[in-house]
């Protein structure tokens, strides 16, 4: 499983890439607002900094609703940078959009799935990849693993190429769990990223370590 970067953070995107285990990156409009980005020439400039850092798809995400905007938008983000995703929502008019983009070679990223028939409906529109919210699931009481589950299922049933991105990945057990039901992809918050190095017996293991040898050293 591929992980990428859920952020439109610069230092987090730099600090994620050093790791050398960072494949790609997803944005969003939630996302830019948080870190200030206000219009689109702004975010259109935070992305092409991204595609310097990360030498992998590069997810941005369409803001208008009506297919005919969606198109639009996409065929421009298509040439702001080399490795483009653009994200396309799963509804009547985000599968009309994407099955145009697709058609013209545009790499796609269905978002905001909720579920096998909208992963279904997009794999058949052409999207490269289709991402289940599993967090958002969780929230409302369904288990949000189980859609990760039921799409790679079906994908594998009938041997579509279309990508299962996890996507809302709110902590590191989904992140594992997202592995053992078989997405492709991951993409996480940098806060979760650092939180899977992390592991207790491995700290107090490189203490004693250090330990250990210091004592050889002064002895």
């Amino acid at each position: 499983m591929k992980l990428f970067l859920d952020t439109a953070n610069i230092q987090e995107i730099r600090d994620g890439a050093r790791l050398g285990v960072i494949s790609g990156v997803t944005t969003n409009p939630s996302l830019a607002s948080a870190e200030g980005i206000g219009n689109s020439e702004s975010y259109k400039t935070a992305v092409c900094e991204i595609s310097d850092i990360v030498d992998g798809p590069i997810s941005v995400e369409v803001i208008s609703l009506d297919a005919e905007g969606m198109i639009a938008e996409g065929r421009d983000i298509a040439n702001w940078i080399p490795n483009p995703w653009v994200k396309i929502p799963s509804t009547i008019d985000g599968f009309k959009a994407i099955s145009v983009l697709s058609k013209e070679g545009i790499q796609i990223n269905q978002t905001l799935c909720f579920s096998v028939n909208q992963a279904i409906l997009g794999a058949q529109a052409g999207s490269t990849a289709v991402s289940p919210f599993i967090g958002r699931l969780d929230d409302i009481g369904l288990q949000g693993i189980d859609l990760i589950k039921d799409i790679v299922t079906v994908y594998k049933e009938h041997s579509i190429e279309t990508k299962v991105l996890a996507a809302s990945i709110r902590h590191t057990l989904h992140c594992t769990l997202a592995a053992q039901a078989g997405a492709h992809i991951a993409t996480v918050p940098y806060k979760i990223l650092t939180q899977m190095v992390e592991h207790p017996l491995t700290t107090s293991g490189v203490a004693r370590f250090k330990a250990d040898w210091e004592k050889i050293a002064n002895a």
